[in-house]
């Protein structure tokens, strides 16, 4: 017979974020309900398989990490999940998804049952059996669309920057609009899965709240070239494969946060939840570079010379400059705050990937 410790129900539970958030959630002394059929390494190839993740969860965690290996957009195995544990489960963090804009456009009607239909089924199945459980939902900048290029931006040597007096100069904030502007196919299925998670929280007083995420970054990312920034620049100097630049002179602007830190701001929300709510979440200009200022700094780190090449052609909707106010975060959770730095960040990261590829 099972005891009444407290379960933490994760989707996505091999990928950096779920991994992260098991990890830490079980040494709070929780059992965790993994949810990953490694999607992943359908979407990017076997580099970016996150077995490695789930074997070792399993090894480290033991009796506390249990293992489902199913897809989030089946409803029947799901309802399974929820019905057997509904009276243990703490909270939900929703961070399986399909990833990558540019991989969104190959096949658009599994990008969006995916990130939207799998999102619907997780809600309307915490509605039914754990509706006063917290339920983070882990959603994108890309929301936004390419709004953020619209920003006065001016180029520098090294990046693209906007004015110091601007109202987003130290970060975009919630108040942006998503409206009327290019996504990408997977930002508007991620779009889709944001106003469905704030709608569950203000339509039926559940306690949800959509994570809009900057660059997400750390040891246990499988980066990889769609997807995973600062993960794949490691690799790359680490196995000395070629970083492929993809337009805007290697000048675009990116803020990064730790998953680490991520999964604390996830905490503070479970503690203290709220209805409907919305954050943006990143490295804020405390944890910010461009793509050149990145390579410099993992050359550094590593010391070795990142191999490098260059398209002219950027990706559709992507980002020229986006930072993140975590100001709104900040006003709700004040004794949150950042606990790594970018340079400590990278050099996690290039740790990991040397120590895996042994």
């Amino acid at each position: 017979m099972r005891s009444m410790k407290r379960d933490i129900l994760i989707t996505g539970s091999g990928g950096l974020v779920g991994s992260e958030a098991a990890l830490y959630f079980a040494g709070k002394g929780l059992r965790i309900i993994g949810v990953d059929n490694d999607m992943r390494a359908g979407f990017f190839g076997a580099d970016a398989s996150v077995r490695w993740k789930i074997k070792s969860l399993r090894e480290d965690l033991g009796r506390d990490y249990l293992h489902h290996d199913i897809d989030i957009r089946d409803l029947r195995k799901l309802t399974d999940i929820f019905k057997e544990n509904k009276k243990s489960i703490k909270a939900v963090i929703h961070a399986a998804a399909q990833p990558s804009h540019d991989w969104a456009a190959k096949e658009p009607q599994t990008d969006f049952t995916v990130n939207a239909n799998g999102t619907l089924n997780l809600l309307e199945l915490a509605r039914e059996y754990s509706p006063e459980t917290p339920f983070i939902f882990l959603s994108t900048n890309k929301v936004y669309g390419d709004t953020p290029n619209r920003l006065p931006l001016a180029e520098k040597e090294k990046r693209w920057e906007i004015e110091e007096d601007h109202k987003y100069y130290n970060g975009i904030d919630e108040t942006m609009s998503i409206d009327c502007s290019m996504h990408s196919l997977f930002g508007a299925s991620k779009a889709a899965a944001d106003i469905l998670t704030q709608e569950y929280g203000r339509y039926f007083g559940m306690p949800t709240a959509s994570f809009r995420g900057g660059c997400l970054t750390g040891p246990k990312h499988s980066g990889a070239l769609m997807h995973g920034f600062l993960s794949y620049l490691a690799r790359c100097a680490v196995t000395g494969e070629v970083y492929t630049i993809f337009g805007y002179k290697g000048k675009q602007v990116r803020d990064n946060i730790h998953s680490y830190d991520l999964i604390r701001m996830f905490d503070e929300f479970i503690q203290n939840p709220k209805s409907g709510e919305i954050y943006n979440v990143g490295g804020s200009r405390f944890s910010s570079c461009s793509v050149l200022e990145a390579i410099e700094l993992c050359e550094e780190i590593t010391g070795k010379k990142i191999k490098t090449a260059y398209s002219e052609n950027n990706r559709r909707g992507d980002h020229i400059w986006y930072i993140s106010s975590v100001d709104k975060f900040k006003s709700h959770f004040p004794k949150w705050d950042y606990s790594y730095n970018l340079k400590d960040t990278i050099q996690e990261i290039a740790d990991s990937i040397s120590y895996r590829n042994k």
